[in-house]
């Protein structure tokens, strides 16, 4: 057992040095980057030279909004990209699981999402730099709580990138499943009250809410925790019935 969890762990990590390579092999990556950290340094300028506001609220707050379009746009050739370019039946023929290509390829998606939230840490330097008191507990959970749904949007994104070969459709597909996932909380007025509290539990920015705010609860963890893992055992499955065909 442990002989083959070493195994696993080493074909793991060969799939996400293969997909980090290939990110940066590309311009993908470092487009996608440059456009994250503008329009999140923007939105942290602005409210940090024009409204006065010293603290990463106004940074917290527009993430999730650029992640709409950031996530979809790393996720969607992640395995789209190997059955449009043939390497799909390669990589089926090689001694490997599809939960390992699955979760190497996850892996590397969610480094890239690090990269990106690692570069803003800029602006928490900035900060320490004027003098802001600063509540480091809220600005760890808040990052925490950005890198969970970040994992949320990249879960839908590498399995809209398993059901289509296309990557403009892979892109299309998981932008739409994040927007939902996104808007939810936000249309709760137009919700009939018995539904309200499940599609409120649904939604990503009440869970992101509730972290930003500085404490940690087993019931928000458990929330990106499943949702993530339903979405890679549901890309595991499509890679499968794919195989069978």
């Amino acid at each position: 057992m442990r002989d083959q969890l070493q195994i696993s762990a080493r074909h793991v990590a060969i799939i996400f040095r293969k997909e980090v390579g290939s990110f940066f092999n590309s311009p993908v990556a470092y487009i996608t980057l440059v456009v994250f950290l503008l329009i999140s340094g923007w939105f942290f300028s602005s409210s940090f030279f024009l409204i006065n506001e010293s603290d990463l609220r106004g940074l917290f707050n527009i993430i999730p909004t650029i992640y709409l379009f950031f996530i979809p746009a790393i996720t969607m050739g992640l395995i789209a990209r190997e059955k449009s370019t043939g390497t799909m039946e390669l990589l089926v023929t090689l001694p490997l699981e599809d939960w390992e290509v699955v979760t190497g390829k996850y892996l590397a998606a969610l480094s890239l999402i690090g990269v990106g939230l690692l570069y803003t840490f800029v602006h928490f330097i900035t900060l320490t730099f004027v003098g802001t008191n600063i509540d480091l507990g809220a600005i760890f959970t808040g990052y925490l709580g950005l890198l969970l749904v970040g994992g949320v949007y990249a879960a839908a994104g590498i399995f809209c990138s398993a059901v289509t070969g296309n990557q403009i459709t892979a892109f299309i597909l998981g932008f739409l499943i994040v927007f939902v996932f996104f808007m939810m909380d936000k249309v709760l007025f137009f919700i009939p009250g018995f539904m309200a509290g499940t599609v409120q539990y649904i939604s990503v920015d009440y869970h992101l809410s509730n972290i930003s705010r500085g404490v940690i609860d087993s019931r928000n963890l458990i929330y990106f925790i499943t949702v993530i893992a339903v979405f890679l055992i549901l890309t595991v499955r499509v890679l499968e019935i794919r195989k069978w065909r």
